[in-house]
């Protein structure tokens, strides 16, 4: 797909409206595995995967546990960004509301076969003390993937990563081409040109080095949904559920992602990414623009591409309330056919 022609889908998901939920539920199930259809319960399961002497945390999800001689699902891997780990990303319950926020179980009722983890340093994981950088980012997920393809039985992954977890994730298809399938980078930032977010990165670009970690506290988060000016665009129950779950690691995490977003831009060559990519981005997101991530998706050498803009979303689209534009996208893209 060109550039008009991405740039085009956002017509088409701004006319959606409220048609676009019966999507997720229902013709989209078509390009998944049929375990989508059977029903049942979700099942999860927590693995471990081991990087020099660090143990990082992975999280399974999918209809049913394993059972011998069935044919594997196609595998989706979720991997999390700055300030949050990767259950409270994916997989977050919200006290007192009717809304599952959890991208794990929206998938695994499609007929994917979920798994996210805990890089280096954050969540469940145990941490080496170093920054936990993209360089980290992409041995994390070098020591985890082995780990998923020997439980799942598949050779290759979907990965899926929002803001620095998509850096993480570009970085990692073009270290190791062969294990990714298709890629979906959201709220990507390539060389962080004219971007309001770096901007205010760079301006304590010394702070953020004087130290591996950095304060995420209540008032940290709470200004991830704030900063692009389109607070109204997230439920308040969903920011305090994050700042609950979150505040039980600590009120610190790793400034490594920061820092690279901030001075050492760009991470990922997109002449290097050799699959099939998908790139969104919420019109409001002041992590980037669109001038910047068109700069990268032109480069992109595989022609099965896309370029998505989500309306009325802002850069945390996971957790927004027009979420559903984001995984009608993902879903289409995933779940598409094989071209001949």
């Amino acid at each position: 797909m060109d550039i008009e022609h991405g740039i085009a889908r956002r017509a088409v998901l701004m006319s959606a409206g409220a048609g676009i939920g019966a999507g997720l539920a229902g013709g989209l199930s078509q390009a998944a595995t049929p375990a989508a259809a059977a029903g049942g319960e979700i099942w999860s399961k927590e693995y471990w995967a081991q990087k020099g002497a660090v143990k990082l945390s992975l999280w399974r999800k999918r209809i049913g546990a394993p059972k011998a001689g069935e044919m594997p699902r196609p595998v989706l891997f979720l991997v999390h960004g700055s300030s949050n780990s990767a259950r409270t990303s994916f997989d977050l319950p919200v006290p007192g509301s009717s809304i599952d926020y959890s991208a794990m179980n929206l998938f695994a009722r499609e007929g994917y076969d979920v798994w996210t983890m805990d890089h280096d340093g954050y969540g469940f994981s145990g941490s080496s003390g170093n920054s936990s950088d993209i360089a980290s980012g992409v041995e994390d997920l070098k020591a985890a993937i082995p780990v998923v393809l020997k439980e799942t039985g598949r050779s290759k992954v979907h990965m899926y990563g929002p803001s620095s977890g998509a850096i993480r994730a570009g970085a990692y298809a073009q270290a190791e081409p062969d294990r990714v399938d298709r890629l979906v980078l959201a709220a990507f930032t390539y060389k962080g040109k004219d971007s309001v977010e770096m901007d205010r990165r760079r301006k304590r670009i010394e702070q953020l080095r004087s130290s591996n970690r950095r304060k995420r506290d209540a008032t940290m988060v709470r200004s991830i949904f704030t900063r692009d000016g389109h607070a109204e665009g997230y439920e308040p129950a969903l920011i305090e559920a994050i700042i609950a779950a979150e505040t039980k690691h600590g009120d610190s995490v790793p400034s490594g992602t920061y820092i690279d977003m901030a001075v050492n831009l760009p991470l990922v060559d997109p002449t290097k990414v050799k699959s099939p990519v998908l790139m969104l981005r919420g019109e409001r997101d002041g992590n980037s623009t669109n001038e910047d991530l068109l700069d990268f998706y032109r480069q992109l050498p595989n022609g099965d591409r896309q370029f998505v803009i989500l309306p009325n979303t802002a850069h945390s689209l996971g957790w927004s309330k027009n979420r559903h534009l984001l995984w009608y996208a993902v879903k289409n893209f995933i779940g598409a056919p094989a071209a001949v």
